[in-house]
């Protein structure tokens, strides 16, 4: 049975004023994810990923643009609204530490969302201890944790914790934002296995956005490359990873590491200047970069079409 479409985003564009100019962080994204399904959103730093994430959320608000979500435009919600929404949309954040606040405990920070959303009292202290109980083991923290602060534990742990505040709601979309970067490779691992088992557990869907392609080869159903702010490719990930159209796509792939010191990697050396986010100029914002840049790149927008099933790409060169 087809999953149904849980989130659609039509022309998302969030701009920041800046004394140059307008920052361009968000500028006309459109996609669409089913229910249960991870998209990967992907992009080198300041590519506006993260934005993106937080403007879906509305932790920023749109300077254009519609956010859907089970076919309401969630951008026309009222603080009331708003706030019950929260129940099903949440956020793991990249920094497990900052993201935690330092003066409450572990049972604290877990049980804090159901207190705000009314779903216990905060008198039925045993109610939420046992509900914290039962989160802290869904994400493998022991027990004996319960009353702990984030300073005494260590960043693996900090990120169960955040897993665990999101998990007490139940969402049904969690946008994760770069939650394993600030981790060691060996916890990144654990964290990332079980946000997978918990999704084939409980059906959760996923915005995973990083800056590491092999992270989001194994997790995503698809991925959304954005280069300043602007879709340049989405496709299935195995498409995605077989032939990919777009010379930002390929250079992106060509550096992911690989542990064989005698492997041809045939990377993809960028060069060029950067064109600046700030009142961009019209085309194609890879061109200076591009290896295959032509006179046709510059000067006119390039669309975001289709040139195969579900496989989409902003370039002139196709």
């Amino acid at each position: 049975m087809e999953n149904k479409e849980l989130l659609r985003v039509e022309h998302l564009k969030k701009y920041f004023s800046t004394p140059a100019g307008s920052l361009h962080a968000v500028d006309d994204v459109t996609f669409t994810v089913k229910t249960g399904e991870t998209l990967g959103i992907v992009g080198e730093s300041g590519c506006g990923k993260s934005t993106l994430g937080r403007v879906i959320l509305r932790l920023h608000e749109p300077t254009a643009g519609r956010v859907f979500f089970e076919g309401y435009n969630i951008l026309q919600y009222n603080a009331g609204a708003l706030k019950r929404l929260r129940r099903n949309m949440q956020i793991i954040f990249q920094d497990p530490f900052a993201s935690l606040n330092p003066r409450m405990t572990v049972s604290e920070t877990i049980s804090e969302a159901l207190v705000i959303q009314k779903l216990y009292s905060p008198r039925d202290k045993k109610g939420l201890r046992k509900r914290s109980l039962e989160l802290m083991e869904m994400v493998g923290l022991a027990e004996r944790l319960v009353n702990t602060y984030p300073h005494e534990l260590d960043g693996g742990r900090r990120q169960r914790i955040g897993i665990a505040r999101v998990l007490a709601l139940n969402p049904k979309l969690i946008v994760c934002d770069e939650p394993v970067s600030a981790l060691d490779v060996s916890i990144q691992a654990q964290i990332l296995n079980l946000m997978q088992d918990l999704q084939d557990e409980l059906g959760f869907t996923y915005l995973f956005i990083t800056h590491d392609l092999s992270v989001v080869k194994h997790l995503s159903d698809d991925i959304l490359v954005m280069y300043l702010g602007q879709m340049v490719e989405k496709a299935p990930t195995a498409r995605l990873f077989k032939n990919p159209l777009h010379p930002y796509t390929r250079a992106l792939l060509s550096a992911i590491p690989v542990p064989d010191p005698d492997f041809d990697t045939n990377r993809t050396i960028l060069s060029g200047e950067l064109t600046s986010p700030i009142e961009p100029a019209p085309g194609c914002r890879f061109a200076k970069r591009c290896p295959q840049a032509q006179e046709r790149c510059l000067g006119t927008d390039i669309p975001f079409r289709e040139v195969a099933e579900d496989h989409f790409v902003a370039c002139g060169e196709i």
